[in-house]
C-alpha cells in the first residue's frame, strides 16, 4: 500500500474514532458506485451524514478542505443521491460534512465541518 493511501486509511480511522465518541453510529466505510465514492457514511440523531476525510501532513499545497473542489462536491452529491436511492432513505434528511485531520509528528489534529457541501454547491 503506498504511503498516501495508508496515511488517507488512518485519518479515517481517526475520523471514526471522533465521530463514535461524539455519539454518531458509523453505517458504512468507502461506499463505492460509478458515481463516485464516499468515505464514511453515519448517522447523526435523525441525520444521514456523508463524509468526506481529508488527512495532511502539512499545508505546503493548501489546507485539506481545498482538496474539495467543485468537481469532487458533485461526486459526493450524486453518490449520497445514488446511497439513498438504492436503500429507500430519499425521505431522510441528509448532511454532507467534511473532516480535516492534519498530521504533525505523532499528533493529529481534527476539524470537523458539517453541511460543507449544500444543494447549490452540487
Amino acid at each position: 500500500m503506498y504511503e498516501k493511501h495508508k496515511i488517507g486509511e488512518l485519518g479515517e480511522d481517526i475520523a471514526c474514532k471522533y465521530l463514535t465518541q461524539s455519539g454518531y453510529k458509523i453505517i458504512e466505510r468507502n461506499f463505492d458506485c460509478k458515481l463516485g465514492e464516499i468515505d464514511i457514511i453515519a448517522k447523526d440523531k435523525e441525520y444521514l451524514v456523508f463524509i468526506e476525510v481529508k488527512t495532511r501532513t502539512g499545508i505546503k499545497y493548501g489546507e485539506a478542505k481545498d482538496a474539495v473542489n467543485i468537481n469532487k462536491k458533485k461526486h459526493i452529491y450524486r453518490s449520497a443521491e445514488y446511497y439513498t436511492y438504492k436503500y429507500k432513505l430519499e425521505n431522510k434528511p441528509i448532511r454532507i460534512d467534511v473532516i480535516e485531520i492534519y498530521k504533525r509528528k505523532e499528533k493529529y489534529f481534527l476539524h470537523h465541518i458539517k453541511q460543507a457541501i449544500t444543494e447549490k454547491q452540487k
